[in-house]
């Protein structure tokens, strides 16, 4: 049993000989509490090359404290500074198999085992407020560091915690004013944890997905492929984290950067090793796939059950008994699936293909030239094969080719997303118009999946139900239709933003 809860704290390293000052003189804080003092092991995990560490994470066994456990510390996206998410499972001799299964994306093949020993003698404080209220946490750790049974370090560390209000919120700005005050009175700010500095210089290193910078448009076509590939692998590693986690979107932001990544490799073919590039583009298809059931069944169950509001009470309740049971059903079954897909030797593989690909990609000749030259070709041939299906399409063309478009919108889009941080900001209005259109195509998509769904549910209802459901499936015709309006009423738009890239212009890549 796991259970979690986001800490904001903020690190100091005081100098010798430093006393802490008068805490009862910041603002909030009207009495200081001391506790009872100990001395806690922590044992830190990771892999032989510090896969963990490097992305920020730590896992620990601490014993000896009243928080005694495993402890697997996380980093907050879009978090405040110093904010992480701690998940603990209860003290045991192994590691518990639901803490390793969470960083399974970060860590791969590697194996997990002890790679530093802390000893913390700890001297804590509450900072309590004028209701007596304790609202902070102030820890005086001296710190030892073993190397087996040798002490290799020795060091003194101030963290000040906050510690959660009745509803849950952290005080970020206590936080800081007491930062503030003990830098007053002559402590560093921390810049490396206790454990990265018992690791030293190689802690330091990057993670083994780097975050890269765009290229400019002068460099070699290949460093773009090497960044785009680098961005969308960090997304999908962090998405799988949150889909361990059951935390909102992962499944759909997991499969987005399938998406991506599958057709950036097909935008980028003449610069990447055809073979290479085949292989990676069929397993993200497989994983794409396997996610898929549990995304599409969510948001077909969301969309049936805001239209049956249009249906009036009654009948907005015979038709979602039936809606919701079926698919809360579906989606029981498809979301074993997609922890199935994510927990399966061949996802490890994949994932570590994908690192070496950031790493080392295979690259074409071609990919020696510069970005400006290579890739508005690519980029134009994407858009021409939409610009060919589109102008197929009429309101009364079958929904089928409607959504064939989709598919080459997506290609189109995510080919012009790809090089717009590098071809400047008119490509970068093209990608947004595309996302226009792949949003309303995407949700004729699913007007059309509704509607064979509702079909199939009216067979198997009773009478009043099947009425109830025969009127959600006019809502959605209407939707379809409706869609198919937006999508030619916009086109003429999508080709002036692309006239305006000059892609219309474009040779057409060997």
């Amino acid at each position: 049993m796991t259970e979690a809860h986001r800490e904001i704290e903020r690190k100091l390293r005081p100098p010798p000989g430093f006393a802490l000052p008068d805490l009862t003189t910041i603002d909030g804080v009207t009495s200081v509490e001391p506790q009872p003092a100990f001395t806690m092991s922590n044992t830190y995990y990771d892999t032989p090359d510090l896969r963990l560490f490097r992305w920020g994470i730590t896992l620990r066994l601490r014993q000896g404290s009243p928080d005694a456990g495993w402890h697997l510390k996380l980093p907050v996206d879009s978090a405040a500074a110093g904010a992480r998410d701690e998940i603990r499972a209860p003290i045991a001799a192994e590691l518990p198999d639901a803490l390793a299964n969470l960083v399974t994306a970060f860590v791969r093949e590697a194996p997990l085992a002890p790679i530093a020993t802390l000893i913390t003698h700890r001297a804590p404080r509450l900072l309590v407020d004028a209701a007596g209220v304790a609202r902070a946490e102030v820890v005086d750790d001296t710190v030892t560091v073993l190397d087996g049974q040798r002490v290799t370090m020795s060091f003194r560390e101030i963290e000040v915690e906050a510690l959660p209000s009745d509803d849950g919120s952290l005080d970020e700005d206590l936080l800081d004013r007491v930062a503030h005050h003990l830098m007053a009175a002559g402590a560093e700010p921390g810049t490396v944890s206790k454990v990265g500095a018992a690791l030293g210089p190689r802690a330091l290193a990057p993670p083994d997905i780097p975050e890269l910078a765009w290229p400019d448009a002068h460099d070699p076509a290949g460093d773009v492929v090497r960044a785009y590939l680098a961005l969308h692998t960090r997304r999908l590693v962090r998405a799988d984290l949150r889909l361990r986690r059951d935390l909102p979107d992962a499944v759909h932001q997991m499969r987005v950067s399938a998406r991506r990544l599958r057709s950036g490799l097909k935008v980028f073919r003449p610069l990447v090793d055809d073979e290479w590039a085949g292989r990676l583009r069929e397993e993200l298809g497989w994983m794409a796939s396997g996610l898929g059931e549990a995304r599409d069944t969510e948001v077909l169950q969301e969309r049936l059950d805001v239209h049956a509001e249009t249906l009036g009470a009654e009948d907005a309740a015979r038709a979602r008994a039936v809606i919701d049971r079926v698919l809360e059903e579906r989606m029981v079954a498809a979301a074993g699936a997609a922890r199935a897909i994510v927990d399966s030797p061949r996802y490890r593989a994949l994932l570590a293909d994908l690192v070496d690909g950031v790493r080392r990609p295979p690259l074409t000749a071609q990919a020696r030239l510069s970005a400006d030259d290579v890739l508005p070709p690519l980029v134009a041939r994407a858009f021409r094969k939409l610009k060919r299906r589109v102008a197929a399409l009429d309101l009364d063309t079958p929904s089928e080719q409607w959504h064939s478009a989709r598919i080459v919108a997506k290609q189109a889009r995510y080919a012009a997303d790809a090089v717009a941080p590098v071809l400047g900001a008119d490509v970068g209005t093209l990608a947004d118009h595309l996302a226009d259109v792949t949003e309303v195509l995407g949700h004729h998509q699913d007007s059309y999946v509704a509607q064979a769904t509702l079909r199939g549910l009216s067979t198997q209802a009773d009478p009043a139900a099947a009425f109830a459901l025969g009127r959600l499936l006019g809502v959605e015709e209407v939707a379809e239709i409706a869609d198919r309006v937006s999508l030619l009423a916009m086109w003429p738009r999508v080709r002036k933003a692309a006239r305006q890239a000059r892609l219309t212009r474009v040779a057409p890549p060997d």
